[in-house]
């Protein structure tokens, strides 16, 4: 089970921490990716880290302004978003690929957190 948190009300140019915790099966096993869903629009890879850690991956969008990590020890993934703009409103979730390398695509993640809200003030 995958339980996002962290979603919010910020300014633009603030930033905005998130995190997901997977629970019930071993977290150093799997690649972590997040997604996200703005009103109106389909969902869209943000970001993702590899299984072990090793290689993280971001849409172009967030490249530069944003950064993936992971606690094997506590369970989580996080996904620190600075600079943030409007056009980053969306409800974000975070999913799971076993051994995954970080796959851009969402059919590639087995199990999916129910989404924390992120809303970008201008």
């Amino acid at each position: 089970q995958l339980q996002a948190s962290g979603g919010g009300l910020v300014q633009a140019g603030g930033s905005l921490g998130l995190s997901c915790a997977l629970s019930g099966r071993p977290f150093s096993s799997y690649a972590l990716g997040w997604f996200r869903q703005a009103p109106g629009k389909e969902r869209e890879f943000v970001g993702a880290i590899s299984w072990n850690g090793g290689s993280t991956y971001y849409v172009d969008a967030v490249k530069g302004r944003s950064t993936i990590s992971r606690d094997n020890a506590k369970n989580t993934v996080y996904l620190q978003m600075n600079t943030l703009k409007p056009e980053d409103t969306a409800v974000y979730y975070c999913a799971a690929d076993l051994y995954g390398s970080g796959d851009n695509s969402a059919t590639a993640y087995e199990s999916w957190g129910q989404g924390t809200e992120v809303t970008v003030s201008s």
